[in-house]
């Protein structure tokens, strides 16, 4: 049944994980890229059971509350999964989630909700975002058909579910500058001095990972990790950093040859400035290493 054709389904709710509800002769269809309303034929990734995962191949008559995605990576990246639908319904339809979770999954009846309350920031809100190095990147359908050479290296973010595959990221609307001017400089300078990208599944490779960090305080973190120490090339790509983006106020390195990205257990090493950035609120300040767990965005969006 992979890969069949289903016609003609009308989206009758979101769901989970970004994806919408649909139903097949008595059998839950849950698809990607799909918004309620929609009249929409998909194809078929997976039958189990109980119910069938599938994505949209056509739109066959859109929902009044499909929007375009302002996104260039949009569907591609793994985040941003609701970005063709309008922020008002978002917010109805994760409101309706939390309250179907307390009542099929808690038992709790006769649910009654504080509304959600929106915010007016929809862009530029995260204050933390982690970017992966790979030796090759990932290329969507379009540019795989039209390119005759294995792809280049790329810094992103994972593909949903794939732990070796990156999304080369031209532009993202997640966090404020100079968060995309810095990560645009550092994957360039790599490039032009030969600075090898890590290759997850071989275990090989110099760059491995690029961590910025911001604060409403006016901090700016950056954490470069390296899988491969060449001090040499390290010290050229921290000096560079340091030269280009004065207005940072913690540049830090790590070096994990580790099997994983996480670095809990490592040593953080301060190339300049302070091994650490603040945030203010509610009065009080706070001090964020780059170890710390804090909430990674601006504005609760969307959030009880």
């Amino acid at each position: 049944m992979k890969g069949k054709i289903l016609t003609d389904l009308e989206v009758i709710e979101m769901a989970d994980e970004g994806k919408a509800m649909a139903k097949h002769e008595g059998m839950v269809v849950f698809i990607d890229k799909a918004v309620p309303g929609d009249i929409v034929d998909v194809f078929i990734k997976k039958k189990r059971k109980s119910y069938i995962e599938a994505e949209v191949s056509q739109v066959k008559k859109p929902s009044s509350l499909r929007k375009e995605p302002f996104c260039e990576h949009f569907g591609t990246c793994g985040g941003c999964k609701w970005q063709y639908l309008d922020y008002s319904s978002q917010l109805s339809f994760k409101e309706k989630q939390v309250k179907d979770a307390l009542e099929r999954i808690g038992k709790f009846e006769n649910v009654n909700l504080i509304p959600i309350l929106g915010s007016s920031i929809t862009k530029h809100y995260r204050n933390k975002l982690d970017f992966s190095f790979a030796d090759r990147k990932w290329l969507n359908y379009e540019e795989f058909s039209a390119s005759n050479d294995i792809a280049g290296p790329g810094l992103g973010f994972h593909i949903a579910g794939k732990f070796d595959k990156v999304l080369d990221i031209e532009n993202c609307y997640l966090q404020p500058e100079p968060s995309n001017a810095i990560r645009l400089a550092v994957r360039e300078y790599c490039l032009t001095h030969e600075m090898p990208f890590m290759n997850i599944r071989h275990k090989n490779g110099m760059m491995r990972g690029l961590i910025i960090r911001n604060s409403l305080a006016g901090g700016l973190m950056v954490i470069v990790m390296v899988y491969q120490n060449d001090q040499e090339k390290l010290e050229g790509l921290l000096k560079h950093i340091e030269q280009n983006f004065p207005q940072i106020t913690s540049l830090l390195y790590v070096i994990n040859p580790k099997g994983n990205d996480t670095f809990h257990d490592l040593e953080v090493q301060v190339w300049s400035g302070l091994p650490y950035i603040t945030e203010e609120m509610e009065g009080l300040q706070f001090r964020i290493g780059p170890k710390s767990f804090s909430d990674e965005s601006y504005a609760n969006i969307g959030v009880v």
